[in-house]
């Protein structure tokens, strides 16, 4: 027997040394057109040869834009399948869960029989193709083969694939838990990584039971929560995304984020915190998009510090003209001004633009999946640009305000499990005095000792808004006294206005005075120079007369010495 397989042995040694030669051989010396000719023709006489077809279900279909629909459901159905037939396995654990999550190793086949039908199926991992223009070199390509004889290609196709995403989307829907997603900078791993959303267990225990609001108003947003939820037939019918968007604004400590997790627990939706300044550029942004799944909840918080979209229309003309004007400065004498550094550090800065932000809520590219809502925080609803905010692109606008009663109510039952205690009256009153968050008042009726009671939690809050209170009147008073100051201020400074406009009236009248008597010597004046003209005139119209006179009579003295 050992010497049977070891002439075996040896003879399989031939046989692969002679593979190994006629490879060498083929490669170095046949060309490559004949190469190709042979291979082509050659496999289409082994595929002619073959009773076999597979077909392959990539991770990511047209050029990675989308995830492939079919691919998860798929990993979801074999990965029951392969639990109990495969030698080779993958284990990774979540939190939360009591048991590992086993799935089949690369490169491991699992049989499957569907109505007596047998089929293999290997999961694949691969080089990218060179052509695919979007995808890094530096990735590999997952996906699942399915391998089945040809005989049974109908019944393939039309029918077991079918059953197997139909199979595969019922465990995923069974094993569900919601995760809360964070994008991952761009610089990591590539703009076209496929972790484009790195994921934990969403464990946040809030709901709307324990939210801190008045009790219609909460009504009303959960009955509007659940009707979106149904609405699929409805937004068809419409002609509209499936999609819902949401503006949370108020104080901080109101309970915008709190209400955000009370949203998810209630739709039992995942949620994706989306970090603008992480986001490249608007391009980006939409591959972001994307990648979400259905049913979950895209958070932007604190929007309006996320990036600085606030009239950013307006500044980018002036934004520009400036930059002009700094690149004529720097030619006029000869320098650059921006370095290297400073140039590297402009290219990482995030170029989300208002219009990019824009499209990626409302837009054509909106409508990339459904059964989503988007929501945004901010503190300063009256910094965000009005495009941004107005309905059709966040719907429902909902302020998250300062605690009342009722919402207080709400916390007495979650921190001390009362409904009712003689210092409600007094802790009322207070509220409606004073302006304290939900996360505020939470403070101070949360119990910090073993010996605390709903008493002294009770009494550690009136004493707590007391100080605010007192603090409250102390600004007011401080105000009043301000306005009272800048009041008297305004009398006096119209008081003098008043003088002064008396005075420039009286200067006025003695100018006018003045300007008249003025007038009235100029007109003596010129009067008594047209008297002394006329006197000047008549005097020498006399000494004309008398000259006239004597000229005469001295003529009429010659004629008579004459004679």
């Amino acid at each position: 027997m050992r010497m049977l397989g070891g002439a075996a042995l040896g003879a399989l040694d031939l046989v692969v040394s002679k593979i190994m030669i006629f490879n060498f051989l083929f490669d170095k010396l046949i060309p490559s057109s004949i190469k190709g000719y042979i291979e082509r023709y050659g496999q289409k006489i082994v595929n002619s040869l073959n009773p076999y077809i597979k077909i392959s279900f990539d991770e990511f279909s047209g050029d990675r834009l989308r995830r492939n629909e079919a691919f998860s459901p798929i990993q979801h159905y074999l990965r029951e399948k392969s639990s109990g037939s495969a030698k080779r396995l993958k284990a990774h654990v979540i939190k939360g869960w009591h048991s590992p999550i086993i799935s089949m190793d690369y490169n491991e086949e699992v049989t499957d029989e569907f109505q007596g039908v047998k089929v293999w199926w290997t999961a694949v991992k691969h080089a990218p193709h060179q052509n695919t223009l979007l995808l890094s070199n530096s990735m590999e390509q997952r996906s699942y083969r399915l391998c089945f004889h040809k005989r049974c290609r109908e019944l393939i196709i039309e029918s077991y694939i079918k059953h197997v995403v139909e199979e595969g989307k019922a465990i995923a829907e069974r094993n569900r838990k919601k995760r809360l997603y964070s994008n991952n900078p761009s610089e990591a791993g590539g703009r076209f990584s496929s972790n484009k959303w790195s994921n934990v267990a969403f464990e946040h225990p809030a709901t709307f039971d324990t939210l801190a609001m008045e009790p219609e108003k909460k009504e009303k947003i959960k009955n509007e929560l659940v009707k979106f939820r149904k609405g699929k037939e409805y937004y068809a019918k419409i002609g509209k995304a499936w999609k819902r968007g949401y503006l949370l604004y108020g104080p901080p400590g109101t309970g915008k984020s709190t209400m955000i997790a009370a949203m998810a627990n209630l739709l039992d939706y995942d949620v994706y915190d989306l970090e603008l300044t992480a986001v490249k550029d608007n391009t980006e942004l939409k591959r972001l998009l994307i990648d979400t799944s259905n049913k979950s909840i895209m958070v932007i918080e604190d929007i309006d510090c996320s990036l600085d979209l606030t009239g950013q229309r307006e500044k980018k003309k002036k934004l520009k003209k400036e930059e002009e004007e700094e690149d004529n400065e720097n030619k006029e004498e000869g320098t650059n001004t921006v370095t290297e550094k400073a140039k590297e550090k402009k290219n990482k800065e995030s170029k989300v633009t208002l219009s990019g932000l824009l499209n990626f809520i409302d837009g054509l590219w909106s409508a990339c999946g459904e059964e989503r809502i988007i929501v945004f925080t901010t503190n300063h609803i009256n910094k965000l640009d009005p495009a941004l905010i107005r309905r059709g692109r966040m719907d429902k606008h909902i302020e998250m305000s300062y605690c009342c009663f009722e919402s207080f109510k709400v916390l007495a039952k979650n921190y001390l499990d009362i409904e009712s205690h003689s210092l409600f009256g007094d802790i009322s009153r207070l509220l409606e005095e004073t302006n304290m968050t939900p996360a505020d008042v939470a403070e101070n009726l949360m119990p910090k000792l073993e010996k605390d009671d709903p008493d002294t939690c009770l009494k550690n809050l009136i004493e707590a808004l007391s100080k605010e209170e007192a603090h409250l009147k102390a600004e007011k008073e401080k105000a009043r006294l301000k306005a009272e100051k800048e009041e008297k201020e305004k009398e006096e400074a119209l008081l003098k206005a008043q003088k002064e406009e008396k005075e420039k009236e009286e200067a006025l009248l003695k100018a006018e005075k003045e300007e008249k008597e003025k007038e009235e010597a100029l007109q003596k004046a010129k009067k008594e120079e047209q008297e002394k003209e006329g006197a000047c005139q008549k005097v020498e119209k006399e000494r004309k007369v008398k000259s006239n006179l004597l000229k005469r009579l001295l003529k009429k003295m010659n004629q008579q010495s004459k004679k």
